[in-house]
């Protein structure tokens, strides 16, 4: 097969970690990756939802992943980052921030390199996983954010995150 049949079935993820776990989502959902700077928290929202930022005038959801996965909440630190995603929510974009302990590079891995998510047992959800990519020894969960919430869940970010 030649190099460039080989490059057409790669795809380009950004790579993140939380939890000293290796996760990456395809870089056409995401818009930007930011500084962890100032969240506003609002009150009575679930538990993931850590806030809301402005972005150029616009007021953006926070989502803790790690809080959404079951794990302790995220903690700032010099290297936590916002990496700022376009979703899907009943056929409509929206933008949210996930937070991550830390933004690593971009990758490119071709289709190959990609196992489907294992099916572990009724008790681990492994729906949100689009797969699991192989890079030298590591593995690297591949997210499929638009599934990750359910509209019931960005529904409510996106109203408490929206201005009275």
């Amino acid at each position: 097969m030649s190099e460039n049949a080989v490059s057409m079935t790669a795809r380009q993820y950004l790579t993140f970690t939380l939890a000293d776990e290796h996760y990456a989502v395809p870089v056409e959902e995401v818009k930007e990756v930011l500084e962890f700077s100032s969240v506003t928290r609002v009150p009575k929202t679930q538990a993931f939802m850590r806030g809301v930022i402005n972005l150029r005038g616009s007021v953006i959801p926070v989502i803790d992943l790690r809080l959404k996965f079951g794990l302790d909440a995220t903690e700032k630190t010099i290297a936590t980052s916002i990496v700022v995603l376009e979703l899907e929510l009943g056929g409509t974009p929206i933008t949210v921030g996930a937070l991550a302990d830390s933004v690593q590079e971009v990758i490119s891995l071709d289709e190959s390199a990609i196992e489907p998510p294992p099916r572990i047992g009724a008790r681990i959800n492994t729906d949100f996983i689009r797969g699991i990519g192989r890079q030298e020894d590591s593995f690297i969960l591949l997210l499929d954010i638009d599934r990750i919430f359910s509209e019931e869940d960005m529904s409510a970010a996106i109203e408490d995150a929206s201005p009275r």
